[in-house]
């Protein structure tokens, strides 16, 4: 019944796309994506996986490392655009030299830019703000821009970061930067923006709820009310969604980094893991609330009338990650013998 109702809920999004001159006839899959992780030991081959992909019309992917199989299983789908991470502990070598990165970029992405759309690479992923990582991202993904830039490639270079880089969320105006996110983070967003290429960040409002439930309503962080809930200034907030979104928005013009575009790199929410707060209902709620909010085209309260880009994370649960939530985002069921039902 679930997966029946989530199928008939995103058809009627398709619908409502197809109808709103605003966001110009795009289909959903042209602003939709979704994260594609490999953490399960029951998942269905990738070739079955990129099959299923073009059944479903899936424009784009996010995959969080080079996996060769998977970029293999892509060969020929060029209809598909593929974003493809660097593993964080890959960084710390690739930063030490360049002649390290044309070494990863030789034997990782040029294998496959004849047949394979890879649109973005994300040069780690949520690793600033960090101690470990942190300081490698800038140095590599320089490194790689002047790569594709010398070789004429239509291949944009960018990082992965997470909303914990906020310290101050509400209301959005006050969002600043977290003192290391601003040492690791603004030389990047400064260098993005040279060539207005997206800075990703992931937003789930899920984690915000779960961690203050008497002061974050429900229907405020699954879109699920029209009512607003938060006011700033002349911006008004009906959804936590927005209210992130906008936070980072600020977070970056007050590092004189204004009208960077902003992609969505992972947002969701679990289907179990956590009692009542993490329901298949819940779930469908959220993400169906998703779809239809980028749908309609008017975008956030800071940045109105502007299609929001983003991936819905993510496509199977994986059960080799750690037990609880994270084990349960996924919109699929690997394990499933009945056929999958339509994302869009």
């Amino acid at each position: 019944d679930y997966s029946k109702k989530l199928f008939l809920l995103l058809l009627s999004c398709v619908a409502l796309i197809i109808s709103n001159n605003k966001v110009d006839s795009l289909s959903t899959t042209s602003v939709v994506g979704l994260n594609y992780g490999l953490l399960g030991d029951n998942l269905p081959s990738p070739s079955n996986v990129i099959k299923f992909y073009k059944s479903q019309n899936v424009a784009k992917i996010r995959i969080f490392e080079p996996n060769k199989d998977v970029l293999n299983a892509l060969r020929g789908n060029r209809e598909i655009g593929v974003t493809v991470g660097i593993k964080n502990e890959d960084l710390a070598a690739l930063a030490a030299n360049k002649d390290a990165v044309k070494s990863w970029f030789a034997t990782n992405i040029d294998p496959y830019i004849a047949d394979v759309n890879i649109t973005f690479i994300t040069v780690g992923n949520q690793a600033i703000p960090g101690d470990i990582y942190g300081p490698h991202v800038l140095p590599v993904i320089q490194s790689l821009i002047d790569l594709v830039k010398s070789r004429n490639l239509p291949i944009s270079i960018s990082t992965t970061v997470t909303t914990t880089s906020l310290a101050v969320l509400k209301p959005p105006s006050a969002g600043v930067l977290t003192p290391q996110a601003r040492q690791q983070l603004v030389p990047v967003l400064r260098l993005l923006s040279q060539t207005s290429t997206p800075i990703f960040v992931n937003i789930y409002p899920y984690y915000f709820y779960a961690s203050d439930p008497k002061n974050v309503p429900l229907e405020y962080a699954n879109f699920n009310t029209d009512q607003i809930v938060v006011k700033d200034g002349a911006l008004k907030y009906s959804n936590l969604f927005d209210a992130i979104f906008d936070a980072f928005l600020w977070a970056m013009e007050k590092e004189g980094v204004k009208g960077l575009p902003l992609v969505v790199s992972e947002t969701g929410w679990p289907s179990a893991g956590n009692g009542g707060m993490t329901t298949p209902a819940l779930q469908y709620t959220y993400i169906g609330n998703f779809v239809k909010h980028v749908a309609s085209g008017k975008g956030t309260p800071k940045r109105p009338n502007s299609r929001i880009d983003g991936y819905i994370f993510e496509t199977y649960n994986e059960n080799q990650k750690p037990v609880g939530i994270y084990q349960h985002f996924g919109l699929y069921d690997p394990t499933e013998t009945t056929p999958m039902y339509k994302l869009y």
